[in-house]
């Protein structure tokens, strides 16, 4: 059998080790496993007649080409966030499906967030076998309680919000730390939880300025040191502004608007007369070798996806719910939309996580 993988969507550390499990596995049994390059925009560059643009934008994985990148952050495959149904020219469906026949691949494995596995449970709908692998690190992709990224993306929002606490606190300020997470606030939950935060103001919970300003006021008027820290999801609100995308649609490096975070910075200044110490995590989160939990996450994931190949299963996506592996159907993911469960894990009068009734909860409480 001929196995193709791609990853698509933003980086996470954890993609190499998914791809060097896929590729080991395949290999212990006589499978070939094909890469393809940035995504499903490598299959749009790929002219089946044309050796030169096969070999541009993919190549064989190999047990001794993989060697070692599970220790490396990002992906050795490059990615896009490419969906082929909406480029210019129109759905071009038709030519991925092409490709696929052309170049003998067997089952196609993906490792995306919504947008890239959107496009794979298309392609199984269209009788393609594929198997998907949720990756993302704001964790929001619907029929998993865990994606690769997320578990460093949260640890790297810990080290770094603890790190700023020194200048925060020299300058008796109010820290306000912006995390990426678009539609799903559940990395600023978990970060400003762990870190120990004064309040955290998710993308589900518009803030009310009425409210939140009042409450770091006496944050940093309350606190030792005279300072106070609140971290808010790139994809929250303010009460009271045009509730639109804007530019949250966009990847970060590309957006004309100012972040939530400097928003909310500058209200706190005007309206309450503290000093503001600003910050983007942004890329950073996702930076770097992934922890040991994405490690273990990738490899399981990947070994999952050729088990369910090689007895035959297509069309799923393999999953966590409740701590243990599992699979669901590949389209499951748009039967919802994957959000923080506001009731249960958040107290919107006061902007924090509450997280303390664990009983019976699953390791990530969701």
């Amino acid at each position: 059998m001929r196995i193709g993988i791609l990853t698509g969507g933003g980086d996470v550390p954890g993609l190499n080790p998914c791809i060097r499990s896929i590729t080991l596995s395949a290999d212990d049994l006589g499978w070939q496993v094909t890469g393809f390059r940035r995504g499903w925009q490598g299959f749009l560059e790929i002219d089946p007649a044309d050796p030169e643009s096969i070999a541009a934008n993919s190549f064989p994985l190999t047990r001794e080409g993989v060697r070692g990148i599970d220790r490396m952050g990002g992906t050795i495959l490059h990615t896009s966030r490419t969906d082929p149904r909406t480029v210019s020219g129109g759905d071009r469906t038709s030519q991925v499906l092409d490709v696929l026949q052309k170049l003998g691949i067997d089952a196609m494995i993906t490792m995306g967030g919504d947008g890239t596995l959107r496009f794979s449970a298309h392609l199984a709908s269209r009788g393609v076998p594929v198997i998907s692998i949720p990756k993302t690190m704001d964790n929001d992709v619907f029929g998993t309680d865990y994606a690769i990224g997320f578990s460093t993306a949260v640890s790297r929002s810990v080290e770094a919000i603890n790190a700023l606490r020194t200048t925060v606190e020299s300058h008796e300020r109010i820290g306000v730390i912006e995390l990426f997470g678009r539609r799903s606030g559940e990395t600023a939950l978990l970060a400003g939880f762990l870190a120990q935060v004064d309040r955290t103001v998710i993308a589900e919970v518009p803030a009310d300025l009425d409210i939140l300003l009042p409450l770091l006021a006496e944050d940093k008027a309350s606190s030792p040191a005279h300072y106070a820290m609140c971290v808010i999801s790139e994809g929250a609100t303010i009460k009271g502004e045009a509730d639109e995308d804007g530019d949250l649609s966009k990847p970060a490096s590309e957006r004309a608007e100012i972040g939530v975070g400097h928003r909310l910075g500058r209200a706190i200044s005007a309206r309450i007369g503290s000093g503001v110490v600003n910050q983007e995590l942004a890329y950073l989160m996702r930076a770097g070798e992934p922890d040991a939990m994405d490690r273990m996450v990738g490899f399981a994931f990947g070994g999952l996806a050729i088990q369910l190949l090689q007895r035959g299963e297509k069309a799923r996506m393999v999953a966590l719910t409740d701590g243990n592996y599992c699979h669901v159907p590949a389209d499951t993911l748009l039967q919802g939309r994957k959000a923080v469960n506001v009731s249960g894990l958040y107290d919107a009068s006061a902007y924090r996580a509450k997280l303390m009734r664990v009983e019976n909860m699953p390791m990530f409480l969701y």
